[in-house]
């Protein structure tokens, strides 16, 4: 039987070497730049970001606060519709109030409108998992699988488009705006589209293909607490229809607080409103659809205005003045240290 031969090792002979290579690379001899840490580096590192970090946050703070703003809380306003709504066999009666204010000064430029919510929580886990990404690109997925239950199907089996409890929560109140001037009301012109992200607009969302997009819905119901199907969320314009609906888009953007903001409209630049909106007496007319009463929300509109740091947060800058105030305290802390510890050593260098 054949088998392979094994000589014995040789006695006092070396074993193999573990040691890397003799290179500079291996042995770490590269050249290398090393930073040498003088008094005079570190004090002058501490000086510029300070000086930098309060030079930003000064011009951040100045801009927020150029920004115009105005915030109309309609929650207390509108509290028969309140109680109509808090009742969910009312949830084809139509019910609408009207909130007065007064601009005491133009807002010129761009005007956003904003609704907003307080006390209304978008960061609970099961929240936000309560989607199906497939299902809004416009897939024929299997809803039963995905985790929009209980807001998947109905009891008779029928599939619920959009699926999920962040679709079926949707701010559905509608607001229009009007301007009183003299004797004469005017509405002002709004745009509903152009509001949301370019990527969710073109890429994350996308309707069924079909070449008809109620024909494309078929077979699937609106969620339990919407007034229309999906196709028809906007009867105006076509293309605004469907999972494409900005509205309905912004709106799965969840918030991480229980207080924020959406986008909701845009200010036409037109006629009497082209250069934004005059200063006067102004009208929200609301038809109220969206229920606060029973996790103690409230509800806002917003009108304002934004720069280029963008909207009314001061918390940017706030946070660059922090930082450049505690650099600059701990370059001065610093300066006296050694100061201090120079005295001493010609002290005693003297001595």
């Amino acid at each position: 039987m054949k088998g392979k031969t094994s000589f014995p090792a040789q006695e006092g002979a070396a074993p193999p070497s573990r040691c890397p290579d003799n290179s500079a690379f291996k042995q770490q001899r590269l050249p290398a730049w090393k930073p040498q840490l003088s008094i005079a580096s570190v004090l002058s590192s501490f000086f510029l970001t300070g000086a930098f970090c309060l030079t930003v946050g000064v011009c951040l703070v100045l801009s927020a606060n150029s920004v115009r703003e105005i915030q109309v809380d309609y929650s207390d306003k509108c509290s028969d519709c309140s109680k109509l709504r808090e009742n969910s066999s009312n949830w084809n009666k139509e019910c609408h109030c009207s909130v007065n204010f007064t601009l005491k000064e133009d807002i010129l430029g761009d005007v956003f409108m904003y609704y907003g919510l307080q006390n209304f929580y978008q960061n609970h886990r099961r929240y936000v998992k309560s989607r199906s990404d497939a299902q809004l690109l416009g897939r024929n997925v299997n809803i039963q699988r995905s985790y929009c239950a209980p807001f998947s199907t109905y009891r008779n089996g029928t599939l619920i488009a959009p699926c999920g409890a962040i679709a079926n929560s949707m701010f559905n109140d509608t607001i229009d705006l009007f301007y009183n001037h003299n004797s004469s009301v005017i509405q002002v012109p709004l745009l509903k589209t152009g509001n949301s992200w370019w990527t969710d607009k073109n890429v994350k969302f996308r309707n069924p293909a079909s070449y008809n997009l109620s024909s494309a819905f078929a077979g699937t119901a609106r969620p339990p607490y919407w007034q229309k199907p999906a196709y028809l969320l906007d009867e105006e314009d076509e293309r605004n229809n469907g999972y494409v609906n900005d509205d309905f888009i912004i709106w799965m953007r969840v918030s991480a607080f229980a207080t924020f903001r959406n986008l909701y409209r845009r200010v036409r630049q037109t006629q009497r409103f082209a250069a934004g909106l005059p200063a006067g007496n102004y009208t929200f007319r609301i038809s109220y659809n969206f229920p606060v009463t029973k996790f103690k929300g409230r509800k806002h509109v917003i009108l304002s205005t934004v720069v280029w740091s963008g909207g009314s947060n001061p918390f940017l800058g706030i946070a660059y003045l922090v930082s450049g105030t505690a650099a600059t305290l701990t370059g001065f802390v610093i300066t006296g240290i050694h100061l201090k510890l120079r005295k001493k050593k010609t002290y005693f260098q003297k001595q």
